[in-house]
């Protein structure tokens, strides 16, 4: 028994000591965290703010080190008093960007939990929730990452900003310091900028307008997208007629009102402006940089372009559209096919007049110059060789289970008249070969090869698409050719090789990527037809005493576009010539694609020694009778040319003094020849 008790004293004292070595971590703990509180408030009460950020320029540079552009050029900045703005633009930036503005003490601590509860059911963190006091303290004294950690301190700053200034300073420092596009910041800069008046006189249209700008500079200009920036327009409108800013009759009124916007002033020249702008958007919308770091946030943007090989891509358009119609306009991009760099970028005549860069427009019909890809697919499929011949003549091809029936015509209405094979109807851009062709192996085959080539562009599987008649851009088209240039590798589009922040720190760094999309020897095989074009009775036959290496190409014309996609080992060049409405080409601005194509890969690879094309494994060389397809010999009716093939589909038998052997062709027949021509071969 007094064991018992023993043991029943012995615990209550060990549990008389843990409750009291608990109570005291308790207190302790608790002191701890009223210390920490009371540290926060006086740290959040008496902590001086930062400095404000200063503006440093983003420099952008080429692959070499030289300045292609600075970004913080022309900052324009002018400081109003908040009554010396329209009340509309007042209304209108408190209605689309913070409601509560005057209700909350700086951080909208509803608006932040339902942000989190959506970033946190989709793991990311994409919800924005900032108030207008949070985007003046980011502004001012942070980084534009997207991270709790930057949140965090976002609030804070905002809290210390409420405690100094009135909300009407803090208000009016906003109007003062957000961007608003083009180098502008602040709402006076900005009214002039787009207005040319002061903001205080701004409509409530033009407020509207203003207001819906700083959510995204670039998509929302109306001169860089005059459609979005109308859009938002129309948003802002709304949010102040939801907030009792506007009556329904005001927003009405508003929405219909034709805001006239002023022309941007012209800039002084820039090197590769085209290109620059195609950085900065690759920056903000695949990489992930907030647009405000960009311009004032002093990066480092190494790129692949190559200043002098842009100097020359730019002089070569100059010189091949002087003496044409004024508003004839082109464009130019060339890339190096084994690592997929961008070396030049020409997006139009004049930057200046007109900042849409042609090399992205998906809109134009690459004519001819898509038959590679026909062609490539059916030398894949081995169904027809380099020896298949079709007779060039105007002919009738039955589709859609012969319900539709379709007639291309060739250039100018020259036909042979006689059958001919593939290096021939390549080099002279025969139409009826094309889509013989294509109706042998398929339109989903073509189209395959084109997916393949990374063209992303809509097609329809009819017979006309042999003949490139479905919109693709400059930019697609180089980097499917340059598969054929890179021994069968596409290589992913790259044109920043490595982003640092202004400490130095690496913010993006590329890594050159490539897929393998056709075989060494499939590339190869459609890289020595395409030499053709440029040799007599080729369409490229007037250059040909420009280029001093090998070089293989394709032309295209339709009504209203001329094109030539071309490479050496070391570069793949696309140009474009046409219209921007569409309006017809003449015959003599049909043939300035190919000379601009010469004279720049020309003076772009001057110092460099020519490099011909390496001959992969799995091809095969023979003489061929042209006027049978069969190996050439004594007895053939024509004299043997030396053809490729892909190993294994070349000719097996040679011309016989009485023809070829018993039950065998003298050449492929299409079954898309009239009756009246099989008939005649069988009769023969």
């Amino acid at each position: 028994m007094n064991r018992q008790q023993n043991e029943r004293k012995a615990v209550s004292e060990t549990g008389s000591r843990w409750g009291k070595l608990r109570r005291r971590i308790g207190w302790l703990t608790l002191a701890s965290l009223l210390l920490l509180a009371l540290s926060g408030l006086l740290l959040l009460r008496y902590a001086p703010l930062p400095a404000g950020a200063s503006l440093q320029a983003t420099q952008i540079l080429d692959a070499n080190g030289q300045t292609i552009a600075s970004l913080q050029r022309g900052v324009n900045r002018s400081v109003a008093k908040l009554k010396d703005l329209s009340p509309w633009l007042i209304k209108a930036t408190l209605a689309v960007e913070d409601r509560r503005f005057y209700d909350h003490a700086g951080v909208d601590w509803r608006g932040l939990a339902r942000a989190a509860w959506v970033d946190l059911r989709h793991m990311s963190k994409e919800q924005g929730a900032s108030t207008l006091t949070q985007q003046l303290a980011r502004n001012l004294y942070l980084s534009h990452e997207r991270t709790w950690t930057r949140k965090l301190k976002e609030a804070w700053y905002a809290a210390r900003l409420e405690q100094k200034y009135s909300k009407d300073e803090i208000l009016e420092l906003y109007l003062n310091q957000i961007y608003y596009g083009h180098g502008a910041y602040g709402a006076e800069a900005a009214a002039k900028l787009y207005f040319n008046k002061p903001a205080k006189e701004l409509t409530i249209a033009e407020s509207a307008l203003l207001a819906g700008i700083p959510k995204g500079p670039r998509y929302y200009s109306p001169h860089l997208n005059p459609e979005g920036s109308r859009s938002r327009q129309r948003k802002v409108l709304q949010a102040m007629l939801e907030t009792g800013q506007l009556t329904a009759a005001q927003a009405a009124s508003a929405a219909r009102t034709e805001v006239h916007v002023r022309p941007l002033p012209e800039e002084e020249e820039r090197a590769a402006p085209y290109f620059a702008d195609y950085v900065k958007k690759v920056a903000i919308e695949e990489l992930g940089i907030e647009e405000r770091l960009m311009n004032e946030g002093g990066l480092t943007i190494r790129t692949t372009l190559d200043l002098r090989v842009q100097q020359l891509a730019e002089a070569a358009v100059k010189q091949g559209l002087q003496g044409g119609n004024a508003e004839l306009q082109t464009a130019l991009i060339a890339v190096d096919p084994r690592n997929g760099y961008i070396k030049a970028m020409v997006g139009g005549r004049n930057y200046r007049r007109n900042q849409f860069n042609r090399v992205f427009a998906s809109t134009r019909q690459p004519g001819s110059s898509f038959k590679p890809i026909v062609y490539a697919s059916a030398l894949e499929k081995r169904t027809i060789t380099s020896a298949t011949r079709f007779r060039s003549e105007p002919t009738l091809f039955y589709f859609d289970h012969d319900r539709q029936i379709y007639r291309p015509n060739n250039y100018n209405g020259h036909y042979f008249r006689d059958e001919i094979g593939l290096r021939q109807a390549i080099a002279s851009s025969d139409n009826i070969y094309a889509v013989h062709t294509l109706m042998e192996v398929g339109p989903e085959a073509v189209i395959s090869m084109a997916r393949r080539l990374g063209i992303t562009s809509s097609f329809k599987a009819v017979p006309s698409l042999a003949l490139g008649t479905f919109p693709v851009s400059p930019y697609q088209m180089t980097y499917a050719f340059s598969a054929f240039a890179n021994e069968g590798k596409r290589p992913a589009p790259t044109a920043i090789m490595r982003i640092e922040n202004r400490r130095g720190e690496v913010l993006y760094a590329s890594h050159p990527r490539q897929a393998q999309v056709v075989t060494p020897a499939l590339a190869y095989l459609t890289t020595n037809l395409l030499e053709s074009v440029f040799d007599r009775g080729g369409t490229a036959r007037r250059v040909s005493k420009m280029l001093k290496r090998p070089v293989a190409g394709k032309t295209g014309t339709t009504d209203s576009d001329a094109w030539f996609v071309g490479y050496t080992p070391e570069l793949a060049t696309t140009v474009w010539v046409g219209y921007d409405r569409g309006r017809s080409i003449t015959s003599s601005e049909a043939h300035r694609a190919a000379p601009i194509f010469a004279r720049f890969t020309e003076a772009a690879l001057a110092d460099r020694p020519p490099s011909p094309f390496p001959v992969p494994d799995g091809i095969a060389s023979a003489y061929i009778d042209p006027i049978t397809g069969l190996l050439a010999s004594p007895v053939c009716p024509g004299e043997g040319k030396l053809e490729v093939f892909l190993q294994g589909t070349e000719p097996m038998r040679s011309c016989e003094p009485l023809g070829p052997l018993a039950g065998e062709k003298p050449a492929e027949q299409s079954p898309h020849l009239p009756w009246w021509r099989k008939l005649g071969g069988w009769w023969r």
